[in-house]
């Protein structure tokens, strides 16, 4: 397998087939996210692809693969249908596609390609959507707004895939931090994904927002200010049938709920370490990372 730069992907898929389909990020303006920086967005060309494809059918069964880089869905229907039927062709045992996508990308989209895609195997997609927050969406530069984020997770989910979505706590800083939350509620709860991962937005040297962060034009909430915001999305979030995590490396407390039937519970606990202001229960500075 060829692999061009830093290679990410949801922990969901940890156990997936990494094929790379495109380099970069074709968006990559985040005002937080140092992932692709440098690197020339490009869309590998199908030979590439496929000679890949052609290599990992020879590692045996495959039941997850995972369309890398960053935003895989922004390939034409023209040149990603083909690699969907490379892939079902040679790998044996094939049960699921995945990939990350911004809203941009599937917006682009008609419904009838989405459920094309659905059809050749793309059965997850994972969604970058930060924050419900309008103003906020506008100052992290993520392109699109707040109708048109909604617009993008509805129809992954009309097309028949399941939406995983992301949400950063911290990233209105102190000032933004209870209209962040709330914000990020209500965008959650009108796009109703299956699944949701809470991430703790950690500063990268070199982006817009490391720089804001130390002109002081941005301060972070303190750590339990993180966990009020988990609180307040949790509480004013309303879901059919959602899998919620806040568990990656990033968060201070490991939260894993199945909602809505273990939402009161979870409120319950993330105000109870709140109010016993104990440090020594939470993931500890030198163990939180990327």
């Amino acid at each position: 397998m060829k692999y061009e730069g830093v290679i990410i992907r949801p922990p969901s898929e940890a156990n997936s087939l990494l094929l790379q389909v495109t380099a970069g990020c074709s968006h990559n303006k985040c005002n937080f996210c140092g992932t692709y920086s440098g690197k020339r967005f490009r869309i590998k060309d199908f030979s590439e692809i496929e000679e890949d494809i052609l290599e990992a059918s020879s590692y045996g069964f495959i039941e997850r693969v995972f369309l890398c880089d960053g935003d895989a869905l922004i390939i034409p229907q023209r040149k990603l249908v083909p690699v969907l039927e490379s892939l079902r062709s040679n790998i044996k045992g094939l049960k699921r596609v995945g990939t990350y996508a911004n809203a941009k990308s599937i917006l682009r989209k008609t419904p009838d390609e989405l459920r094309q895609l659905r059809a050749l195997g793309i059965k997850i997609v994972y969604l970058g959507v930060e924050t419900g927050n309008e103003e906020l969406l506008d100052r992290i530069n993520k392109g699109v707004s707040y109708e048109q984020m909604v617009k993008a997770g509805r129809m992954i989910k009309d097309a028949g895939m399941k939406l995983s979505v992301t949400v950063l706590l911290g990233i209105g800083g102190k000032e933004k931090s209870v209209d962040h939350a709330l914000g990020t509620a209500r965008i959650l709860t009108e796009i109703d994904p299956d699944y949701v991962g809470a991430l703790t937005v950690m500063l990268i040297p070199g982006t817009p927002l490391y720089e804001e962060y130390i002109s002081k034009t941005f301060e972070l909430p303190d750590t339990f200010g993180f966990l009020e915001e988990l609180g307040i999305i949790v509480s004013n979030s309303d879901f059919t049938n959602c899998f919620f995590t806040s568990n990656h490396a990033s968060n201070y407390l490991p939260v894993r709920a199945r909602m809505p039937e273990e939402k009161d519970e979870t409120v319950k606990l993330i105000h109870s370490v709140i109010q016993s202001g104990n440090h020594n229960i939470l993931r500890p500075e030198f163990m939180r990372g990327l």
